[in-house]
């Protein structure tokens, strides 16, 4: 699902599967950064989007018959990363409704602190013809 994405191209890994969680790394290097050499914001923003959404079509009963488009997503970026790092976000549900879902991401850096805090909101669609 995740070949030729901008994640494959960004080099999110999933790592983690649990009973109402997802856990995928992602490096900071120069795919990721910002001019400063720092986590760019919308970095983190994809990595919470992957997480959200994959967790999303996880959670779906027939992904034949319908599919997540995430319609808003917020983040809170508490602390910076130097290249060099790794980063580590985790999703949980808030919500997982038949025709809308709300999703957690966390996003720590290497030492387990808290870099950004993130929601999406999903809607369930279905496969039209």
């Amino acid at each position: 699902m995740g070949l030729s994405t901008i994640g494959e191209a960004i080099g999110i890994r999933f790592t983690e599967v649990g009973e109402d969680y997802l856990v995928a790394t992602m490096p900071v290097n120069e795919n990721t950064v910002q001019p400063m050499r720092m986590l760019h914001g919308g970095a983190s923003c994809v990595l919470a989007e992957t997480l959200g959404s994959v967790a999303g079509m996880l959670v779906l009963k027939d992904v034949t018959k319908e599919y997540i488009v995430g319609t808003e997503i917020n983040a809170s970026h508490l602390r910076g990363v130097r290249e060099g790092g790794m980063v580590t976000g985790k999703v949980t549900p808030i919500r997982v409704g038949r025709t809308v879902q709300v999703w957690n991401i966390e996003i720590t850096d290497q030492r387990g602190k808290l870099v950004c805090v993130s929601r999406l909101t999903c809607q369930v669609v279905k496969v039209r013809g």
